[in-house]
């Protein structure tokens, strides 16, 4: 089985990037599955539903978003392959902008919106940084102008990336994506594997429920600041 985790912020359209993925790969018989991890609700899995996609949804809650991927994605790779998929794809919940669910050996996809602002590519961290596709979303909005200089602040973030704008109503560039997609490595299991990047790290008083205000409430890992004298 094949596997594609896929990241990026909230609302760039990562679901619809990967539903005209599978518009270009099913046909050719390939079978497909998504395991959506998100916090609080979600509502993809109708549009999954619609095409005919299975879909597992699994909420965070008060987990960390990342934390709460990397618990479960052994779950996921053991569930696509007791479906007999061809290819599974993980989507994030793309919340923070230091998220890092890509994992070594998996083929790893950020999506990014282009109307986020053009300084946007620099604001986001490992899931940007370390990914091998980046996904541009919503080009047809912008000039061919602003496309060029959105696309090169991503380049500034990732030299190595292949970097592809496509249209989530149209479709148009997601042959391109199938196209790395379909030359993605074959996961067995992701037992031993690695994270290409650190979590997001806390564990602190708030962390275990603590909601008071003030120093003596706070304990375990913090970072303060320096606002000077």
């Amino acid at each position: 089985m094949q596997m594609v985790t896929v990241a990026g912020p909230p609302s760039s359209g990562k679901t619809s990037v990967i539903l005209q993925l599978a518009n270009c790969l099913c046909p050719k018989g390939l079978r497909m599955g998504v395991v959506k991890f998100d916090c609080l609700m979600s509502f993809d899995q109708l549009r999954y539903e619609e095409a005919g996609i299975p879909i597992t949804v699994g909420l965070s809650g008060k987990v960390c978003p990342d934390h709460f991927f990397i618990s479960n994605v052994l779950g996921a790779v053991d569930w696509g392959q007791r479906r007999g998929f061809d290819l599974l794809i993980t989507e994030s919940a793309g919340l923070c902008n230091r998220c890092s669910p890509h994992i070594r050996d998996v083929l790893a996809v950020c999506v990014i919106d282009c109307l986020s602002g053009v300084q946007t590519p620099r604001k986001i961290g490992p899931m940007l940084k370390f990914a091998d596709v980046v996904v541009i979303t919503k080009g047809d909005i912008i000039s061919q102008a602003e496309r060029e200089v959105f696309r090169f602040n991503v380049r500034q973030v990732n030299s190595m990336a292949h970097i592809l704008f496509l249209n989530g109503i149209t479709g148009q560039g997601a042959f391109m994506l199938g196209k790395h997609v379909e030359a993605a490595p074959p996961v067995g299991t992701l037992r031993e594997k690695q994270l290409r990047f650190t979590t997001p790290a806390s564990v602190c008083s708030y962390c275990t429920g603590e909601t008071k205000i003030g120093e003596n409430y706070q304990m375990g890992m913090l970072k303060k600041m320096d606002f000077g004298g």
